[in-house]
C-alpha cells in the first residue's frame, strides 16, 4: 500500500543551490528502503525535505494521500518519525525517559503517559530488544546500544514511517548488523523505513530498494541485489564492479 508519494520534487538551499529535481519516490509498507550516494549529494536534504524539517524547492510530498505542506508539526510528527545523526542534547536522560519523549505527538510536553503511552513504550523496548538498558543512563551506552535506544524513541513515536539518516555510522560491524537485521524485522512487521546509508553490501541484504543518488543524475531506484548483480549500482556510483560481488 502506498504511504508516501513524491512528485517532481526539487531539493535544496536558497533559489539557487539545487541539489536534484524531478524526483519521483512512493514508499510503501512492509518496506525497508536504502538511499545511498557519495556525501554531498543531497541524501541529508531529501531526508530532511520528507520530513518536513526543510521546504521543498518545487514539488509535492503526500503521506496518506495528503500534501506535505498542510499538515502542522504535531500531525507529521505522528505520520513520519526520524532519526537523524548526532546525540540528543542531554546525555544525563535514562534510556526510559529518552523513549518517552517520542510519545510528546501525543502527550504533549507535559509528558503525562497514558496506560496507552506505556503500552507503546515497553513494545518500542521489547522490539529493540533492550530491556536491559531501560534503567540506564544515555551517558553509561556504547554506541551500538544507544542507537538502539534512539530507534526505541522512534517507534515509540509510533508512525507508519520511520526514517533514519546513517543508523550504522560509528558502529563497529557486529552492531552494524544488528542494527539493520533490527530494522528489517520492523519493517516486515509492517512498518515502512527509509535509510541513508554507506553500507551498500550490508544494507543490499536487509532492503527491498535502493535509491541511488549521483551528481546531475535522475535517481537510479531498483532492487538492491538485482542492481549489484547487473553492475548497474556500480556503474552509477563510480565503484569497481569487483568491490560489490
Amino acid at each position: 500500500m502506498e504511504l508516501l508519494k513524491i512528485d517532481r520534487l526539487s531539493i535544496g538551499y536558497g533559489s539557487e543551490k539545487i541539489l536534484a529535481d524531478g524526483i519521483d519516490l512512493t514508499i510503501e509498507k512492509s518496506n525497508l528502503i536504502g538511499l545511498v550516494g557519495q556525501n554531498g549529494v543531497g541524501k541529508s536534504t531529501l531526508i530532511r525535505t520528507i520530513c518536513g524539517l526543510q521546504s521543498a524547492m518545487s514539488g509535492s510530498i503526500q503521506i496518506d494521500g495528503i500534501d506535505l505542506s498542510q499538515l502542522s508539526p504535531k500531525v507529521i510528527a505522528q505520520k513520519i518519525s526520524v532519526v537523524l545523526t548526532g546525540k540528543p542534547d542531554s546525555l544525563n536522560l535514562s534510556v526510559l525517559e529518552l523513549i518517552a519523549l517520542g510519545r510528546h505527538p501525543y502527550s504533549g510536553w507535559l509528558g503525562n503517559l497514558s496506560k496507552k503511552d506505556k503500552e507503546v513504550i515497553d513494545r518500542a523496548i521489547s522490539q529493540m530488544e533492550i530491556n536491559y538498558l531501560a534503567k540506564k543512563r544515555l551517558y553509561e551506552l556504547s554506541d551500538g546500544q544507544l542507537q538502539k535506544v534512539m530507534i526505541a524513541r522512534a517507534l515509540a513515536q509510533d508512525t507508519e514511517l520511520i526514517i533514519l539518516d546513517e543508523p550504522t555510522s560509528h558502529l563497529d560491524l557486529k552492531n552494524k548488523i544488528e542494527v539493520l537485521d533490527l530494522l528489517k524485522k520492523i519493517a516486515d512487521s509492517g512498518k515502512a523505513i527509509l535509510i541513508s546509508t554507506h553500507e551498500i553490501q550490508l544494507s543490499a541484504k536487509v532492503c527491498n530498494q535502493f535509491w541511488c543518488m549521483d551528481f546531475g543524475k535522475d535517481l537510479l531506484i531498483g532492487n538492491p541485489v538485482e542492481l549489484i548483480k547487473s553492475g548497474e549500482l556500480q556503474n552509477y556510483l563510480h565503484i569497481p564492479r569487483e568491490i560489490l560481488t
